[in-house]
């Protein structure tokens, strides 16, 4: 029979190919290819001609479809919705160890387990068996009285246990090793805490509401921060999964809060749970994959690409902080898992929780307008108030003195919470040392090779960092322009704050907390079990700090700088923003404890501030919606940024204008502006135009991805690519 494939392939086309047994849609294949072997998967049977004799399927690795038909069709749709090939959106919903060239899956994990392999039930055969060996009797029943079998690792590492006496028992026919395969399960030693809260009226509501949902239905779950958003998904999922018997998703922006959403949700539900995201190896990846498939566990929670969970039945998927841009894979496939997540609780007839304190713009609009279901919580749980915020002014006269950056009332609040026995968050959305490093007699700064933007000053270790490409460098003792010597370093970054913060408070116990301090596997985890633990202090961190991160003994979080990003050339830099503060300014006073917030800030008029400082959503949301009307951007208008690259500018730039004047001629309502140069015009080494595409009907914009993308003849010089990003988040 012929079967047509998916090949994880930047090529708009299936692959058909001849096989000697049944195979399903969605399974698995080993095909050629180019004189290698490609696993792709099966689409169904080929219904058309060929025109040369198809390549015979080299292998069917398994017993059943590694896709659903369900899987199989969001796919699709987000091939298409997305403008991307087929066979690299599979290669996206699947686990890498699932891919590999040779086909077969990890090796399992095993482990080697000591068992009774001779009872002996007489006291005097004992003593007579173990006259000349007291070790081996203490041995054999230490076994016995750990339930007959027990891992050898746990017998040798804690118990003492020898080599050599086991392997005497196992010569003597006494006991017997197996071996035993065991999950790899990174969080299944967290601990976690059992405790039942009863629901607030307003939780029992949105509860209700949501266990009454239709299939499909979308709820956006608009709660203030420390509203109890968590209690309302986890007692939701109860009756999804234990009175209904169906499965869920829980996804989360940012790796970092995994390890605390994993502790809650394991409280409630137990091994039922499993974690997908990137952090994790190949293997535990694979039998975390394996065991929601097998049913064995029941809800997936994990960052953006655990939406692909393969889970049958499925009742809810919670998007928990939807409003965050983590949630945009920025790669091909350049998905929403949002987005992805709604078409997919449609397809299975389940129903989507989007849950935040600050909602996107998009999914407010959608409330607004009833595609979504509104569902409030206005309120702060267990007696906790929102905190007070205040605003320190940042601005100075030109001829002032150089000031800290810690504002003395930000200082002074500081040390009178350090007294107290109580903690402290800072937020700087800049990591290292300095922003840049310029020379003081000619302005010129240190720049990336590859890039164009300016290199960061780091300290420790002491090198200059491009934050985009990672180029790095010695630091600069000269001015590479004039040679001079007076270099100085501009702008603020989270190692500059820790440093200032230890002269400070010395007795202070400071955690940092950005990507420089947790590239380690589990570091994210490490420093938030150490502040729940109540052994730091000061947490300083960029905007990884800012959200879903729950401490009772936090009662002071201070901004370091507001405007970073304010200003960016992108039309969500206000919205992100007024996120940012929001969010991190309720992680203050989730307890009885009151809580306050400091701002500060040389913009204490812009209204992503204003808005802030009295956690008004609804008055942020009127005034940014008119900005977006006059020129339109989302969620007025439907957007795509195509975006064109290449190693020489030229070329590129030739390449962007020819392109767009033929989209310009292709047959649909979509508005073109451009081709421009990127705000950031050169990364890793390659210009970068683009060309941003406006309709107001969302069909538009796919027909003429589709027909750009299929038919588009990318130049064979100067490595040339063109993309084609849907709904973007940034047009940086």
């Amino acid at each position: 029979m012929l079967i047509d494939v998916a090949l994880p392939l930047p090529l708009f086309r299936d692959f058909t190919y001849e096989c000697d047994v049944p195979v399903a849609a969605g399974a698995r294949v080993v095909v050629p290819l180019r004189g290698s072997r490609v696993i792709g998967i099966c689409l169904g049977p080929h219904t058309g001609t060929l025109s040369v004799a198809a390549r015979k399927v080299l292998e069917v690795p398994d017993a059943e479809p590694a896709f659903a038909p369900h899987m199989l069709a969001l796919c699709r749709w987000i091939a298409e919705y997305y403008v991307v090939p087929l066979g690299l959106v599979v290669r996206s919903a699947l686990p890498a160890a699932l891919l590999g060239a040779d086909a077969p899956r990890p090796a399992p994990k095993v482990q080697r387990v000591a068992r009774i392999g001779r009872e002996l039930p007489s006291l005097l055969e004992r003593d007579a068996l173990f006259a000349r060996a007291k070790r081996q009797r203490e041995v054999f029943e230490l076994i016995e009285g750990l339930g007959g079998r027990t891992p050898i690792p746990h017998l040798q590492n804690q118990l003492g246990v020898s080599a050599s006496v086991l392997r005497a028992l196992v010569k003597r026919g006494l006991i017997e090793i197996d071996e035993d395969v065991i999950e790899r399960d990174p969080f299944a030693t967290r601990p976690s805490d059992a405790t039942r809260h009863a629901p607030t009226p307003a939780q029992t509501a949105a509860i209700d509401a949501l266990i009454a949902g239709k299939p499909g239905e979308v709820f956006l779950l608009h709660g203030v921060t420390g509203s109890g958003k968590t209690l309302v998904y986890v007692e939701f999922l109860r009756q999804v999964i234990e009175n209904r018997g169906q499965t869920a998703i829980v996804l989360v922006p940012e790796i970092a809060l995994t390890p605390q959403t994993v502790d809650r949700f394991r409280a409630a539900f137990g091994d039922r749970v499993a974690v997908l995201h990137s952090a994790l190896s190949d293997g535990e990846r694979s039998d975390a994959w394996l065991a929601l498939k097998s049913g064995r566990k029941r809800i997936a929670v994990g960052a953006r690409s655990a939406v692909f969970a393969p889970l049958d039945n499925l009742g809810a998927i919670i998007v928990d902080e939807e409003h965050e841009g983590t949630y945009k894979q920025g790669e091909s496939p350049r998905y929403h898992a949002r987005e992805v997540a709604i078409v997919r609780a449609r397809l299975q007839g389940a129903v989507t929780v989007l849950g935040s304190a600050t909602p996107s713009l998009e999914s407010w609009s959608n409330a607004s307008t009833g595609k979504y279901r509104l569902l409030s919580l206005p309120d702060r749980v267990g007696g906790g108030r929102l905190p007070h915020v205040s605003v320190l002014d940042m601005r100075r006269p030109l001829d002032a003195p150089p000031t800290s950056p810690i504002l003395p009332p930000l200082e002074t609040a500081l040390a009178e919470t350090l007294a107290r026995g109580e903690q402290s968050i800072l937020l700087l959305n800049r990591r290292g040392y300095a922003a840049f490093v310029q020379c003081g007699a000619c302005g010129d700064v240190a720049v990336c090779p590859n890039c164009s933007i300016s290199l960061t000053d780091h300290r420790t270790p002491p090198r200059l960092v491009c934050h985009y490409c990672l180029h790095e460098e010695p630091p600069r003792e000269t001015c590479v322009r004039c040679g001079g010597r007076t270099l100085r370093r501009r702008g603020l970054g989270t190692q500059q704050v820790e440093r200032l913060l230890a002269e400070r408070f010395p007795s202070a116990r400071i955690a940092r907390m950005d990507v420089d301090t947790t590239t380690g596997k589990w570091a994210h985890a490490e420093i938030l079990d150490r502040v729940g633990r109540g052994e730091v202090d000061m947490l300083l961190g960029t905007q990884m700090i800012a959200k879903g991160l729950d401490f009772p003994n936090v009662t002071l979080v201070g901004v370091i700088d507001a405007d970073v990003g304010i200003n960016l050339p992108d039309f969500r830099a206000s919205e992100r923003c007024f996120q940012l503060l929001s969010q991190v300014a309720g992680r203050a006073g989730r307890a009885l404890k009151p809580g306050r917030v400091f701002i500060q800030t040389r913009l204490p008029s812009h209204h992503a501030v204003k808005c802030a400082i009295t956690h008004d959503y609804a008055s942020f949301v009127r005034e940014e919606i008119c900005g977006r009307q006059t020129p339109p951007y989302p969620p007025t208008i439907r957007l795509a940024n195509v975006v064109f690259s290449g190693t020489d500018e030229h070329t590129t730039a030739r390449f962007a204008e020819e392109s767009t004047a033929w989209l310009a001629r292709a047959p649909a309502d979509v508005r073109i502006i451009g081709p421009a140069p990127c705000p950031i015009e050169r990364i890793k080494g390659r210009w970068r135009w683009h060309a941003v595409l406006k309709a107001e009907n969302p069909a538009e914009l796919t027909r003429l991805g589709l027909y750009f993308m299929r038919r588009i003849k990318v130049p064979a010089t100067g490595q040339l690519r063109v993309t084609f990003d849907r709904d973007p988040v940034a047009l940086l």
